[in-house]
């Protein structure tokens, strides 16, 4: 006599005593700022982090009103580069004069990070063409071209950085009206901000909003908090 295997699983699984499962829910959240991540460490697939980004000022306005661009190439090729390291950021633009720079403080979506950790690495210009949203240098890698030894970061797309305050700006005056610019521009900006978490969206596209799985009240995954109502 030939057993049917799908008879003989469906007895075997007909024998297994049946459990009540105890049903489990969880809605809402309250976000943590990782501020504790220290440089030497890898930044984590699809995290936000705290990064700077050295500049003219005479760029900073086009910055804020347009977002930033990719550069053309690099050592890590085309793309934006930041830094958790302030120090780093601080060495740009090379060469400028102090009372000609500004280091900006920024709110980085790093996605899929690759890092590159070695002089000539297969994939040091073309991580984005590989599936990563952006690459991580470690500091004091090795690599010959960070004199340093600081971390560096370059992000593929302007629309993961968000401009969040002024670092360093030596005129006092002028880093006080950028400080307000930015600040009026991220919680107050209603034709460009977000509904929900209420940030400035003129340089990073809409937010997706969704509905909460439980008491479908409109929610935004940038919100520092949501707290169902059921």
């Amino acid at each position: 006599m030939r057993c049917n295997s799908l008879d003989f699983i469906f007895d075997y699984f007909q024998q297994i005593p049946t459990m009540d499962l105890e049903e489990i829910t969880f809605s809402g959240w309250t976000a943590i700022e990782e501020k504790k991540l220290h440089a030497g460490e890898k930044p984590k697939d699809e995290k936000v982090y705290t990064m700077y980004h050295g500049t003219f000022l005479k760029y900073v306005q086009r910055i804020l009103t347009s977002g930033f661009q990719r550069s053309s190439d690099g050592m890590l090729g085309s793309g934006v580069y930041v830094s958790r390291n302030i120090d780093k950021a601080k060495c740009y633009p090379l060469n400028a004069d102090k009372n000609e720079a500004v280091v900006l403080k920024l709110k980085v979506r790093v996605g899929k990070v690759k890092k590159i950790d070695i002089d000539n690495h297969p994939l040091q210009k073309s991580w984005h063409q590989n599936g990563y949203d952006s690459c991580w240098v470690p500091p004091n890698c090795g690599i010959t071209a960070i004199k340093s030894g600081r971390e560096e970061d370059c992000v593929w797309d302007p629309a993961r950085i968000v401009v969040v305050d002024v670092a360093c700006c030596l005129d006092d005056k002028t880093r006080w009206d950028l400080r307000k610019q930015i600040r009026g521009m991220n919680n107050h900006g209603a034709k460009d901000g977000c509904s929900q978490c209420h940030q400035n969206t003129s340089n990073t596209g809409s937010h997706p909003i969704q509905s909460c799985w439980t008491c479908n009240k409109q929610m935004c995954p940038f919100q520092k908090k949501h707290m169902c109502n059921k």
